[in-house]
């Protein structure tokens, strides 16, 4: 008997809801990356283009802000989840990304887009939690690492496809990317109302354990303070990240913000010593024992090695987010790939036509404008080749003056100068270059997690998160190659970069998500992933907030972006330190035990 259990076992590890969830998760990602790894782009391109023409900082304040409310609502959401239904979740999500995405390409101004994206955002952390939750009830000790594995293949067939499209779909107009992002979410509504049921944890499955989870709201709430801390914890956090927040858009000094930061943090902590000392020193020993409302208590994090993981992982994640927020703008704007131009005019000189378009006709219409820039301030040489860029353009300074002085005297044509920068010095589309690591994971992640699903978690973080700081330093190398009719150049640097890159994120990414999933109890599955949720909502923040400043400063203002990606190497080894101190130091011992038993102890039931 328990020979044939395991054959069916290893025949079918997965349920339905498992194949299911994963498909839903291709089609979210097919909208949330056809739009959001074009994003910088769009946000930082002139209106003429179609773009909307925002600043490196209004697009750091929206890509750190918005994705840090979609990451951080989870914590809520999963527990709401695990609360009231899978499914009705799924559903609500697709509600409110369906209309969502469409509303984003019809606003111009940036509150308006601020809000509909942070309609899609609260539609995203409906879905998301539920999910993985999916994932991880469908998946037990044996066949975790394989789960979440396949998972993270899904996520990133979606990454891989949704660019695809999207580039394409972007030389055309760019309202058909937010149709195309729209009608993706659409087609989930079709397997969540027809076919997905909810799913039970494999360990309560034989037991016929009730798959509803009756708590009341008020409990779900309260086992989500015994978590990460109680509300003294969230008083001191909430103010200084909404001050973080928006710091972009006050008009504060940095020394102000620094100041009003460190008074907040001081204040704070002055108050919570206080009421450790009246408990400690009170005349009576019923009065000691006696309830606090929540503002009398001191701080106190709830499961300490858990919200110390969260926070080490926010330096990997931070770290992380440059691939998709700012390597986009580094390759448009710095970035020479007119190797990978001459490779594939030898090998497939078809392809050009698909990933280094050029529209020739704007770009005649925009060359008359750049000449009569040149003529009355020669000066603003390197700002025209910058506006070039938005065209996937770059050609050496000289040659780019004695063009426009041409294009100034009578008789030369601006379409046929066009066309000849366009052949001669057009540029691989950013995205499609980003792209290649979601195309390395579709190939290579299942592999890998069969390779590394039963090392132990963290060391494979710890190499992972190197393997990653290493790929963001290649590049930022990438741009100091510009060797002439040289096939290997900038744009096989910066693709060794995000290969080595994917590497990292293969073998840590899904581990972290497997560590947490592991520590979960089983009707909890769904809230502790929304707690994992915690430490992306933070690296998001943090890196949209840096991508605005450090792209700014190292990149416009000082022209050294390879400074900016050492700075992204340097967080990315930081938090593989952290993480080796985490797990020989504070853990003393195998940290999968140590929190086990500490949600053990703090769970009631």
């Amino acid at each position: 008997m328990t020979e044939v259990h395991a054959k069916t076992r290893t025949a079918k590890p997965f349920g339905r809801a498992f194949y299911l969830a994963n498909g839903m998760e291709i089609f979210e990602r097919l909208a949330w990356y056809g739009f959001f790894s074009l994003s910088s782009l769009y946000l930082t391109s002139p209106r003429s283009q179609g773009g909307l023409g925002f600043s490196d900082q209004e697009r750091g304040f929206l890509q750190g802000m918005i994705p840090f409310l979609l990451y951080l609502l989870p914590v809520l959401t999963g527990a709401l989840a695990d609360r009231y239904g899978y499914r009705r979740m799924f559903l609500l999500s697709f509600c409110l990304m369906a209309p969502g995405y469409f509303l984003l390409g019809q606003v111009q101004s940036f509150w308006p887009f601020f809000s509909v994206f942070l309609l899609v955002a609260v539609g995203a952390a409906c879905f998301k939690p539920v999910v993985v939750g999916t994932v991880g009830r469908s998946s037990d000790d044996s066949n975790r690492g394989l789960a979440f594995g396949v998972f993270y293949t899904m996520v990133n067939i979606g990454g891989f496809l949704g660019p695809l499209v999207a580039g394409y779909l972007r030389a055309i107009s760019w309202d058909l990317v937010f149709l195309m992002s729209s009608f993706w979410i659409l087609l989930n509504f079709i397997p969540a109302l027809l076919w997905y049921r909810e799913p039970q944890p494999v360990s309560t499955q034989n037991a016929g354990a009730a798959t509803a989870d009756q708590r009341s709201l008020r409990q779900v709430l309260l086992d989500m303070q015994s978590v990460l801390g109680n509300g003294r914890l969230a008083l001191l956090v909430l103010p200084l990240l909404l001050l973080l927040m928006f710091s972009p858009r006050l008009p504060l000094s940095p020394a102000l913000l620094l100041t009003t930061g460190l008074s907040w943090l001081v204040l704070n902590l002055l108050w919570s010593a206080w009421q450790r000392f009246r408990t400690t020193t009170a005349d009576t020993l019923p009065v000691a024992c006696q309830p606090q409302p929540w503002y009398r208590q001191p701080i106190r994090l709830g499961h300490r090695p858990f919200v110390v993981y969260l926070l080490i992982l926010t330096g990997f994640f931070t770290a992380y987010m440059q691939l998709f927020i700012t390597l986009p703008l580094y390759l448009r704007d710095f970035v020479d790939t007119a190797d990978l131009v001459r490779s594939l005019s030898t090998i497939a000189p078809s392809t050009l036509d698909y990933l280094a378009a050029v529209n020739v006709p704007q770009l005649a219409t925009a060359l008359p404008l750049m000449a009569q820039q040149y003529l009355a301030d020669p000066t603003q040489l390197p700002d025209i080749a910058r506006q070039l860029a938005h065209h996937k353009i770059q050609l050496p300074l000289a040659d780019l003056a004695t063009g426009l002085q041409q294009l100034s005297q009578a008789g030369h044509d601006a379409m046929q100068l066009a066309q000849q920068w366009a052949q001669v010095y057009r540029q691989i589309n950013p995205e499609y270059i980003v792209n290649l690591g979601f195309l390395s994971i579709v190939l290579c992640q299942i592999a890998i997690s069969r390779l590394i699903q039963r090392w132990p978690a963290l060391p494979v973080l710890v190499g992972g998160t190197v393997l990653l700081s290493l790929g963001l330093l290649l590049c930022g190398l990438s741009a100091q190659v510009r060797i002439a009719g040289a096939m290997l150049g900038g744009g096989m640097l910066v693709i060794a970069g995000v290969l080595l890159f994917s590497v990292g994120e293969m073998v840590a990414s899904p581990k972290s998500q497997e560590y947490v999933a592991a520590i979960a109890p089983p009707r909890q599955t769904a809230m502790y992933m929304g707690y994992y949720f915690v430490a992306m909502a933070l690296g998001n923040l943090f890196a949209g907030l840096l991508s605005g400043w450090s792209y700014s400063y190292f990149g416009q203002t000082l022209q050294q972006p390879l400074l900016m990606w050492a700075l992204y190497a340097l967080i990315a080894g930081l938090t593989a330190i952290a993480l080796l101190w985490f797990h020989y130091w504070l853990g003393r011992g195998p940290m999968h035990e140590s929190m086990a038993a500490s949600v053990t102890a703090a769970d009631p039931t």
